[in-house]
C-alpha cells in the first residue's frame, strides 16, 4: 500500500494532481496552529479531533488509509476462521455453537440473555 507524501507531511510543499485536494491542502497549510501539534508525528496529527471537523475532505481520504488495519492480528484472525470453515470440518460444524463469523473478530460480547429479556412473544390469533 502505498501512502502519498502529503499524508505523512502535510505542511510540505508537494504538488497534487487533484485541484481540489491542492485546495484543501492550501487551506491545511495556512492552520499555524496545526503546523505545532505535527511535531508529534503524522498518525498522531491526522487523529486529532479536529481534524475530521474542520478537514473532511482530506480526512476522507486519510482515514482510509491510516485506519484500514492497525495491526496484522485482525486479518491472520479472519484467515484462520475462514479456513476453519472451508475445510473438512465444515461438516461438523455446529453454527449455532460457533457463532457469526463477525463476532470473531470482534472483542465484543453479545448479550443473548439481555435480548432475550427484550424480546416480546407474538401471540397466536
Amino acid at each position: 500500500m502505498e501512502i502519498p507524501p502529503w499524508i505523512t507531511n502535510p505542511f510540505d510543499e508537494t504538488e497534487v494532481e487533484n485541484v481540489i485536494l491542492q485546495e484543501k491542502l492550501l487551506e491545511l497549510h495556512t492552520n499555524e496552529e496545526l503546523k505545532v501539534t505535527f511535531k508529534g508525528g503524522y498518525q498522531k496529527f491526522w487523529l486529532q479531533v479536529e481534524i475530521p471537523d474542520k478537514h473532511l475532505g482530506l480526512w476522507g481520504i486519510v482515514q482510509k488509509l491510516l485506519v484500514a488495519f492497525p495491526s496484522s492480528h485482525v486479518v491472520e484472525k479472519s484467515f484462520s476462521v475462514v479456513a476453519n470453515l472451508l475445510t473438512k470440518k465444515r461438516s461438523r460444524l455446529n453454527i449455532i455453537k460457533r457463532g457469526d463469523l463477525r463476532l470473531f473478530l470482534t472483542k465484543l460480547k453479545p448479550n443473548i440473555d439481555n435480548f432475550l429479556s427484550i424480546h416480546q412473544v407474538h401471540p397466536s390469533h
